[in-house]
């Protein structure tokens, strides 16, 4: 009867440290997400945009141009961020006026990405809008607003892999005779 109490009394004292031990794991697992771990909004910063192509077709009057931009993207996350092909909508005054693709591809934990992609813009669209001949030969300056959508797989760790969806929206000004372009970007994480 001694020994069934030993062994009933050892087993209670394994259960009580396995879960003593239990709670303090989970309690440290919950403070490292939600201040190492946590999740931070990525920064997007335009590196470039550059003039790549410029079709007109006559007698309809059809023009298309094509700008290279390129991007970084500032990924300050333990965890990496893998996404499918996505695209990239352009506006100008609400309206859309451009297209670009944004292939698949994964950004890495807490290093910088640089990509780059080529943005359609359909000029006749443009032309349709009445403020852009005033805001292109006076003001000199034109705005945009690119807006994308991607989905894909946060990744932190290698160990934990979770559906996320990151929003970004950047304000991009295009100074007409000195010919560079200013922008401002914001993402937004959800998981």
């Amino acid at each position: 009867m001694e020994g069934k109490r030993r062994s009933y009394r050892g087993l209670k004292i394994c259960c009580g440290i396995t879960a003593i031990l239990t709670v303090i794991i989970a309690v440290v697992l919950v403070i490292l997400y939600f201040t190492v771990f946590k999740p931070k909004e990525p920064n997007v910063i335009t590196r470039s945009v550059a003039l790549e192509n410029i079709k007109v077709a006559w007698p309809q009057l059809f023009l298309n141009i094509t700008l290279g931009v390129g991007v970084i993207i500032d990924n300050k996350n333990y965890g990496g961020f893998k996404y499918s092909n996505s695209t990239a909508y352009v506006s100008y005054r609400g309206n859309v006026i451009g297209e670009a693709p944004v292939p698949a591809d994964t950004v890495p934990a807490r290093k910088k990405h640089d990509t780059s992609t080529s943005v359609t813009i359909f000029a006749n669209k443009l032309f349709e809008d009445d403020n852009f001949l005033h805001d292109f030969l006076i003001v000199g300056i034109l705005n945009f607003t690119a807006a994308s959508t991607l989905h894909g797989k946060a990744s932190f760790l290698d160990l934990f892999k979770v559906e996320a969806t990151i929003f970004t929206t950047c304000d991009i000004s295009l100074f007409v005779v000195p010919q560079h372009a200013q922008s401002f970007c914001k993402s937004k994480v959800s998981f």
